[in-house]
């Protein structure tokens, strides 16, 4: 994989609030033809977590649940809502930490994540409701992808990324969590460097550098651009989806 000459993040203006059911292609595509950038063979379409998982109804109502005693238990180490705990619980596979302010679980596709991913921003309904993960990121971003190919007359890959924080590091970043025509980890295991020196342990999470760099134009609070353009990348030489850059949990030397 090599990128040649500059690459472009075009912020997509004009979405309207995503209800239950929309047409996600649709609207990106009615969008970015009215911002003047339209949607092209080539292009990395990046969108926000919150809007794929908006037309999927995972808005849940807080009131609707009923918390266990198990996330009673928790509730009171880490002094969240019980209900909001019992949703974490059911998203997830493992706890990994309970501490005062903070909950961390393996989720059920696999991340380590504070609270599920469940978030509470940018919903309608505040506090009373929260946002749960897309149910299949990976397939989500390749029924995308596949209705923006077409129209584009050829392929444009998706990106589907969320802010996750990083052990050992201060604030969130985005990362993706699905994608689809996209070479999600690139293998460089066995090229050699400037030098002539064999790479031995090289992988580049391409897919969470593009969710990173889409974050940055997207922003984090009210301003309201969810969905990202990616123009100038080099194609790639094969798309892998969005899981292929967990470690199995027999590679993780910290448990």
């Amino acid at each position: 994989m090599k990128f040649d000459g500059g690459v472009q993040l075009i912020a997509v203006p004009g979405l309207p609030e995503i209800l239950p059911g929309d047409d996600l292609a649709g609207l990106i595509l009615h969008a970015a033809v009215e911002a003047g950038c339209g949607v092209q063979a080539g292009d990395v379409a990046v969108l926000a977590q919150k809007i794929v998982s908006k037309a999927q109804g995972r808005r849940v109502a807080l009131e609707s649940v009923t918390p266990s005693a198990r996330a009673h238990e928790l509730a009171a180490s880490c002094g969240k809502d019980p209900r909001l705990v019992e949703l974490v619980l059911s998203e997830s596979t493992e706890v990994v930490r309970c501490v005062p302010g903070v909950l961390i679980v393996r989720h059920r596709l696999g991340f380590i994540v504070a609270n599920a991913a469940i978030d509470q921003s940018n919903v309608e309904g505040g506090d009373a409701h929260a946002l749960l993960l897309p149910v299949d990121p990976d397939g989500s971003a390749a029924v995308i992808s596949d209705a923006l190919s077409r129209a584009a007359d050829g392929p444009v890959g998706v990106v589907i990324n969320d802010s996750f924080g990083r052990p050992w590091r201060r604030g969130t970043c985005g990362v993706a969590i699905g994608c689809a025509r996209v070479e999600s980890l690139a293998d460089l295991r066995g090229r050699p460097d400037r030098f002539g020196r064999t790479l031995r342990s090289t992988e580049v999470a391409v897919a969470d550098e593009i969710a990173a760099a889409a974050s940055l134009v997207m922003g984090q609070s009210d301003e309201g651009l969810p969905v990202v353009i990616v123009r100038g990348l080099a194609p790639f030489s094969r798309a892998l989806p969005a899981s292929s850059l967990l470690r199995q949990e027999t590679e993780n030397l910290f448990r």
